[in-house]
């Protein structure tokens, strides 16, 4: 059974920072697009950040809205995708989900809340 694994989560005011952690038991991890989603209350869940395969070259891709403040990567002797966090704002506020993809294959994790209030 594939388990997708977050942590980081928390409350943290504006302007601050968390890292989100994300580790995973699929197997030859380094081929998967790893991905971190986010879903608010009453909205769709929206695509945060990826970061391609090691084939790829670990290209990486950004929301609109967090471009220049939050920042992907991966360990991949670790099976583990971060998400750095900085300059949070309260519509950052949101469950926080992980996904790994490849192929035709996709697992998610259970999520880790994110609140960002003063």
């Amino acid at each position: 059974q594939v388990q997708l694994v977050e942590s980081g989560g928390g409350l943290v005011q504006p302007g601050g920072s968390l890292r989100l952690s994300c580790t995973t038991s699929v197997s030859i991890f380094r081929l998967y697009i790893m991905g971190w989603y986010r879903q608010a209350p009453g909205k769709q869940r929206e695509l945060v950040a990826s970061i391609s395969g090691i084939t790829s070259g670990n290209r990486t891709t950004y929301a609109d809205s967090v471009k220049g403040r939050f920042t992907i990567s991966r360990d991949n002797a670790k099976n583990t995708v971060y998400l750095q966090m900085n300059s949070l704002k309260p519509e950052d506020t949101a469950r926080y989900y992980c996904n790994a993809r490849y192929l035709a294959t996709g697992y998610w994790g259970q999520g880790t809340q994110v609140t960002v209030s003063s």
